[in-house]
């Protein structure tokens, strides 16, 4: 909360700034305004020879400029609903690599600090050393500790068991991901038809095919199109990267679930 507020009063003083900084301008044009002003009424008119202005050429428009233009063009019906698809779809991606990342551990510093725990101090310090360490590796470790009293085929259920648990919130909200993928370029789609058939529309209320009306028509209706595949590029990269990582977490999990195992097998002897 304190970060946000901060972030907040940040933005407010920088607000406050500009504010400030447009009205002083401002007064000044007023000013500079009316002092030229009475030096013109002060002094006589005095013929000038005429100023030939030449041509500059127009700035160039921006990425930004061009893209929000075309947004426009495509209409905001299905341009705002695929920019939605996207704004959602960013958000789940960007909320699974964060926690990802969070839940990714080192398996050998951790397997190397159960095995020294259960040398030294058997179980109950092993599982100190799991309940002390982040992530789903961590967590499925002491619960096969928590079950090895009762034997290792018991801790080894509970480690399959558990391990399926954790693999179902590493996955969690990615469906939701591939729904936006597959929208996107649906939607786009649907934009397309309905501009295609607005686009013959106006030309059977013409009367005449008329190549400005067909193709402003096209136009606006593959507007959509272009969108929703661009959509589903971008999303489509982000599911690739978290799968990616999904499966390598996973493989770590099994690798150090069954060096668990082999350490339990070896401290029961």
């Amino acid at each position: 909360m304190k970060k946000v507020f901060s972030i907040l009063a940040i933005a407010g003083l920088m607000f406050l700034g500009t504010s400030n900084a447009f009205a002083q301008e401002e007064e000044a044009t007023v000013d500079s305004t009316s002092v030229a002003a009475t030096e013109t009424v002060a002094e006589e008119p005095q013929e000038e020879a005429p100023v030939v202005e030449e041509a500059q050429p127009e700035a160039e428009a921006t990425f930004h400029q061009i893209l929000k233009q075309r947004f426009i063009e495509g209409g905001a019906g299905f341009m705002g609903i695929v920019l939605v698809a996207l704004i959602l779809g960013l958000a789940i991606a960007i909320e699974r690599i964060i926690y990802l990342n969070l839940a990714t551990t080192n398996t050998k510093k951790l397997v190397a600090k159960v095995d020294e725990a259960l040398a030294s101090g058997g179980v109950e310090a092993a599982k100190d050393i799991c309940r002390n360490t982040k992530g789903p590796i961590a967590s499925i470790f002491y619960q096969g500790l928590d079950r090895s009293t009762e034997g290792i085929d018991a801790a080894e259920k509970a480690v399959v068991g558990y391990g399926g648990v954790q693999m179902g919130l590493l996955e969690k909200n990615i469906s939701w991901l591939s729904l936006f993928i597959a929208l996107a370029p649906m939607l786009g789609f649907m934009g397309t038809v309905i501009g295609m058939i607005d686009a013959f529309d106006a030309i059977q209320v013409a009367g005449d095919i008329n190549p400005a009306v067909v193709a402003g028509g096209i136009k606006v209706a593959l507007l959509t199109t272009v969108f929703g595949l661009v959509v589903a590029i971008i999303l489509q990269i982000f599911y690739n990267i978290i799968i990616a990582k999904v499966d390598s977490i996973v493989n770590k999990m099994e690798d150090a679930s069954i060096s668990l195992i082999d350490l339990l097998v070896k401290y029961k002897k």
